[in-house]
């Protein structure tokens, strides 16, 4: 594998070369700025060998090196090993930024290439401005990896299809209305959509382009008078032709963009998110039109979730409740039974738990199944070379979730298999007071969430102990499980919370090549009360699944945490019951029992 990426880098510097570039940088993204792209744009994952979903890879005469953040410090070290790759830590005050490496690594006046479609405009101006410190230009139309990627995949062909109102809860045209509105308030004529998210959302298609991700590979243009859908044609069957058509939509060729932009009339008043969209498509919009700059209305208006959506979210819980208790019921079968587990194969079968549920689609992710130490790779991975066989001791963390057709689910779970440490049911006690801390707590109209982080994290402050990953991301409607603008981590975010939202609640503790600890539950934004002092909102749990009793100290909850966790079991236990086999119930109410 590294002799691969050895030769990899070469043939990209040969290029570099002839192209007169000084340094090439090969970022996670496509040309939509996604987190997890179409297998044709895994560009730096393919030139490095480094699977992580975020990090950029520079290329230089003579290094090479990954930047990416805490999440992958320990996979990236391991996949990067013996590559001639440097890791750069992100985030760590000895670490240089990417672009202080350029500046200290290549000469006044030199030239970066860059594939300017996997850059956002804004991203690509911020490079830019720091760069020209020593007057570095950059080439931003230069594609570099397609022509050392012989066998490059194609782009994505698979159909898209329709995702009925019964399950949005809105027609494309009303959410076509409720853009146009929000762009005449904006004072625009039009809006141009790159991320695959939004288009998805706005206009009721799902396909299967992204792993894990149910999405379609497109741009789109809205405004009033049309509202148009770039697509491979082939992906639209003329049955979805004549659906989309009824609610107003266009279709036109996906690589016919770049011209439809360039063409827009003179004074044309667009209104465009320079950080979602890409470089190359924004630097295509014609001078004389007339950009309105600022945030994408759709992002708000897919994070608030509709009474349609919330309802289906509630539904996906109970089923994927029933998938995780129907797993560990099989687990601690197995475990008893002396069978050999490993990582990789139950997280198989936790997938065909999923698999078996009323309107499942996909997993919502790849499973992070860690035991012991792999537990404290944040974003582990198993493989065939490091998947580990589970023995009846020690904890086994796994984050997983499923797309259903009426929502997406996200859940962590830290399970003993047998005998754990005080110090490792301490460290569970105070992650799990993070998560309580946060999950009832009651917050004004207003507020962000970087307002609300430090309740997830002071148990674990007080004894000098942190995580340096986000406590709290939004959840699309069976859409991609990361999504904005909403968040609860340290890194200030000016979203505020607002009632529909649903985010994560996952505060973690890892303690390297020993063990990894995170909690972490769906919360729902919703209103809660009118005091002579304004709105307060809370947040409803969601997710649905009982924590490991064995795992915690019961001496280091107060009353109310006490009281917080019988009440969110018996919630478990009343809501997952009535769907569950008298076997199942007499394991999810001992799971479940009062401590």
């Amino acid at each position: 594998m590294h002799t691969d990426i050895i030769n990899r880098i070469a043939a990209l510097r040969i290029e570099m070369s002839k192209k007169q570039l000084n340094a090439y940088i090969i970022p996670s993204s496509d040309p939509h700025l996604s987190e997890y792209p179409a297998k044709r744009w895994e560009s730096r994952a393919w030139i490095s060998g480094f699977t992580g979903s975020a990090g950029t890879v520079v290329v230089t005469e003579n290094r090479a090196g990954l930047w990416t953040d805490s999440r992958y410090f320990l996979q990236a070290e391991r996949e990067l090993e013996n590559s001639g790759i440097e890791l750069f830590r992100m985030g760590l005050p000895e670490t240089c930024s990417m672009e202080q490496f350029l500046c200290s690594e290549i000469a006044f006046e030199a030239t970066v290439g860059v594939d300017g479609k996997t850059f956002s405009a804004q991203g690509l101006s911020t490079l830019q401005q720091t760069l020209d410190q020593k007057k570095i230009s950059i080439q931003s139309n230069i594609d570099l990896i397609d022509l050392v990627w012989k066998d490059r995949p194609e782009l994505p062909q698979a159909p898209l299809y329709i995702h009925d109102s019964t399950y949005s809860g809105m027609q494309t045209q009303e959410k076509l209305i409720q853009v146009n509105n929000k762009l005449q308030q904006l004072g625009a004529d039009c809006t141009l959509l790159c991320m695959l998210d939004e288009i998805a959302w706005t206009f009721n298609i799902r396909g299967n382009d992204v792993t894990y991700n149910p999405v379609v590979v497109s741009y789109a243009f809205i405004s009033e008078d049309e509202s148009i859908l770039f697509v491979e044609p082939n992906k639209v069957t003329s049955e979805t032709l004549q659906q989309l058509k009824a609610e107003g939509v266009s279709i036109a060729p996906y690589d016919s963009i770049d011209s439809f932009v360039s063409n827009l009339s003179p004074g044309t008043r667009i209104f465009v998110d320079p950080c979602k969209t890409n470089a190359t498509l924004y630097n295509a919009i014609p001078s004389d039109c007339i950009k309105i700059i600022g945030n994408s209305p759709v992002a708000l208006l897919k994070s608030i979730k509709n009474t349609t959506e919330i309802a289906g979210f509630r539904n996906a819980m109970i089923k994927d409740g029933v998938a995780m208790t129907r797993f560990y019921i099989w687990l601690e079968q197995a475990m008893a039974a002396n069978e050999l587990l490993t990582e990789c194969s139950i997280s198989e079968r936790l997938s065909h738990y999923r698999s078996l549920q009323p309107l499942y689609a996909m997993d919502s992710f790849g499973t992070i199944c860690g035991y012991k130490g792999h537990g404290a790779v944040v974003h582990y991975s198993a493989s065939p070379e490091t998947d580990a066989t589970l023995a009846a001791e020690g904890m086994l963390l796994i984050d997983s979730g499923g797309q259903y057709l009426d929502g997406t689910t996200d859940i962590t779970r830290t399970w003993s298999l047998g005998e754990t440490s005080e110090a490792q049911r301490k460290d569970f006690t105070r992650v799990l007071k993070g998560h309580i801390s946060l999950a009832k707590c009651k917050f004004p109209q207003g507020t962000r969430g970087s307002q609300l982080d430090i309740l997830a994290r002071k148990s674990l402050w007080d004894c000098g102990l942190n995580y340096l990953h986000g406590t709290g991301h939004g959840i699309g409607h069976f859409l991609n499980v990361h999504e904005g603008p909403q968040s609860i981590r340290m890194e200030e975010n000016n979203t505020t919370l607002q009632p529909g939202m649903v985010i994560s609640n996952e505060p973690g503790l890892y303690r390297t090549d020993a063990y990894g600890i995170r909690i972490e539950n769906l919360i729902l934004v919703r209103e809660d009360s009118q005091t002579e002092f304004g709105t307060f909102y809370s947040f409803e749990t969601l997710t649905l699944c009982p924590m490991d009793n064995a795992l915690i100290d019961i001496t280091m909850l107060s009353v109310r945490e006490h009281a917080w966790l019988n009440k969110y079991h018996q919630l478990v236990f009343d809501r997952l019951a009535p769907h569950l086999t008298a076997e199942e119930v007499a394991w999810l109410k001992d799971k479940t029992a009062e401590i």
